[in-house]
């Protein structure tokens, strides 16, 4: 099927199809990092050490994340069969300290289905969930698990980081390496909760 004669749900399907699992996607970081590579089309050596870092902070959030007693049963009562796909890289900063969160959420629940592709082998997807005419990852694509229908969307942030950098933008004109460091100050203290808290206003 020729890319521009596909239908959204045609490229869902395909996505879905050749998706992996969380845990399968962090094996993957993890051999990645043993070979000295990276995800994406770029193997540069600053993506490669992203990925590096990115390992460590996922080991880290994978170990120690934790949901809060309160919003438990909320995802736990879920009634709807969702699959959560997930765009990403093994090089994006943001998508190390969510995506060990979108696990520990997914984790609680029968009904969620959390599956990831890459962006970069996703193209026509991804050009379908742009944010703000940008490919910013990592992106939550909620659907139906029966009809593939989308029913909501989260990323690349959670609500909180993301008016973090709307506010900085909008004063400086872009993103400066202190921000960025202060950013990932935030998401250390923050310790996956605010991304849980929208997760959860995603299911509702």
């Amino acid at each position: 099927m020729e890319t521009d004669t596909l239908t959204l749900t045609d490229m869902i399907s395909e996505s879905l199809e050749k998706s992996m699992t969380y845990a399968e996607y962090r094996t993957l970081i993890t051999t990645l990092v043993a070979e000295n590579s990276t995800t994406g089309i770029e193997k540069t050596e600053a993506l490669v050490n992203y990925t590096q870092l990115n390992d460590r902070r996922m080991r880290r959030w994978d170990k120690t994340a934790k949901v809060a007693e309160n919003l438990k049963s909320e995802i736990e009562n879920l009634d709807r069969k969702v699959t959560w796909l997930v765009i990403s890289e093994s090089w994006c900063g943001d998508a190390a300290h969510i995506m060990p969160i979108i696990n520990k959420v997914a984790e609680l629940s029968d009904a969620i289905d959390y599956k990831v592709v890459l962006r970069d082998e996703n193209k026509a997807l991804m050009n379908q969930f742009l944010t703000n005419g940008g490919k910013s990852i990592p992106k939550l694509i909620m659907l139906d698990t029966e009809t593939k229908e989308v029913l909501n969307t989260f990323g690349p942030r959670p609500t909180v980081a993301t008016t973090m950098v709307q506010d900085y933008k909008a004063k400086h004109g872009q993103l400066t390496p202190e921000f960025k460091e202060d950013l990932q100050r935030w998401y250390n203290k923050d310790k996956g909760q605010s991304t849980v808290e929208d997760l959860v206003n995603l299911l509702k």
